[in-house]
């Protein structure tokens, strides 16, 4: 296999950008590492997205067609490599990340039947996908969702206590999703913020204390 690739899912305030960034720092210092690099933030595989300062919302069939289009494309680069005939896994190696993709598919559209994300799940698979699920404790939830913009939640105990509720509704639905899902899923806490951390359990493939 010529390609391997990560993919992060996780409530808003979980920290996937913050472990994405972690991963580029990483991959770019692993002298053995692929060569070749693809890596799509959330604006390039999500459901809700800020199109010319107005939110869109893309139906099932469109976001199905969106997570199939970008699991062509990697397709279509690892066939190319093949092609090419062995080599070393740096020169001809492809290590992609995906940031919110066929988790938040099935969260957004629980009541589906998934079948067609599921043919997704299998061709990732294939590409050698492993997912990554970012979680908070319900202890440190209120900490990390006031954390982003505290003065946004001054006096407004209500809607802190909602968003808490979102976020734990949330990742227990991601859970059982993933239990659900073709791909592999291993779920990091994410209360200590270290990144660098979750970074080295991501890339090594073990737990590091």
């Amino acid at each position: 296999m010529h390609i391997k690739g990560v993919i992060l899912e996780g409530f808003s305030n979980a920290g996937k950008t913050s472990v994405l960034r972690a991963i580029k720092q990483y991959q770019s210092q692993d002298e053995s590492a692929e060569r070749s690099v693809v890596i799509l933030g959330e604006h390039y595989t999500q459901i809700l997205n800020n199109k010319h300062g107005k939110f869109l919302r893309l139906s099932q069939e469109e976001h199905l067609t969106l997570l199939k289009e970008r699991t062509e494309m990697l397709t279509k680069l690892n066939e190319w490599a093949v092609q090419l005939g062995p080599a070393s896994r740096r020169a001809r190696g492809l290590f992609y990340v995906l940031e919110r993709f066929h988790l938040n598919h099935r969260v957004a559209f629980s009541n589906s039947d998934h079948i067609e994300v599921m043919t997704i799940e299998e061709k990732l698979v294939s590409l050698g996908a492993e997912c990554i699920l970012l979680t908070i404790s319900p202890e440190m939830a209120e900490e990390r969702i006031i954390s982003r913009n505290p003065s946004e939640w001054i006096n407004k105990p209500e809607a802190v206590k909602m968003s808490v509720n979102e976020l734990l509704e949330t990742q227990n639905m991601l859970r059982e999703q993933a239990k659900q899902s073709k791909v592999p899923t291993r779920e990091i806490n994410t209360d200590d913020k270290d990144w660098n951390r979750c970074v080295r359990i991501i890339m090594e493939g073990n737990d590091i204390a």
